[in-house]
């Protein structure tokens, strides 16, 4: 079983989600057929459609596929105790210690407050702590402006822009790639604690 985490700093959480956050999270990700987060995260790719219950299973397929000592791959993001979304990892390659981090504030009404920027500084700060991991990554697209923001206020520096590797809505974006190596993150070591 993996090891749950708990992570806490001014009025953000991350945590691994509970089988009692699937309904909400199910709500935030698919209960709208066209949601306006999804029109900035990746709007070119198709949600993939879910039921509750496949959405549930998903999620526990996903944690059953963590081995025991194995950081949880996705977490959820609550501010004053309310989930607004979620932080995740997957390996780009795991031979050379590189993963890449996603973040979802699904709700708009939290948009453009600091959330996001102050929960991904804290997951980036986790896994380097947590894990042997040489850089981080982010991936993203030319038009969502917030991403391509928010990686550079953490200090992620540019380091690809495929041209036109995106089509949406007759018009091409580029690709953007983001990236962090362990000797370029400052780790505070006071300021968030895992219960």
């Amino acid at each position: 079983m993996v090891r749950e985490i708990n992570l806490q700093k001014n009025d953000i959480t991350l945590r691994s989600i509970r089988d009692e956050d699937l309904p909400l999270l199910y709500q935030l990700i698919h209960g709208e057929k066209e949601p306006l987060w999804k029109k900035y995260e990746a709007p070119f790719y198709s949600l993939e459609p879910h039921t509750l219950e496949s959405y549930t299973n998903r999620e526990n397929a996903r944690k059953q596929r963590l081995s025991e000592n194995e950081v949880d791959s996705r977490l959820v993001i609550e501010t004053n105790g309310e989930i607004v979304g979620t932080v995740v990892y997957y390996w780009e390659e795991k031979l050379s210690y590189w993963l890449e981090v996603g973040i979802g504030i699904y709700n708009p009404a939290y948009w453009g407050k600091g959330i996001g920027t102050r929960a991904l500084n804290m997951w980036i700060d986790y896994l380097f702590r947590a894990m042997p991991l040489v850089r981080i990554g982010i991936r993203t697209w030319s038009k969502n402006d917030r991403m391509l923001q928010l990686a550079s206020k953490l200090g992620m520096k540019e380091e690809a822009r495929i041209r036109k590797a995106h089509l949406y809505r007759d018009s091409y974006y580029d690709s953007v790639r983001f990236g962090v190596l362990r000797e370029e993150w400052y780790l505070p070591e006071e300021d968030m604690h895992d219960e």
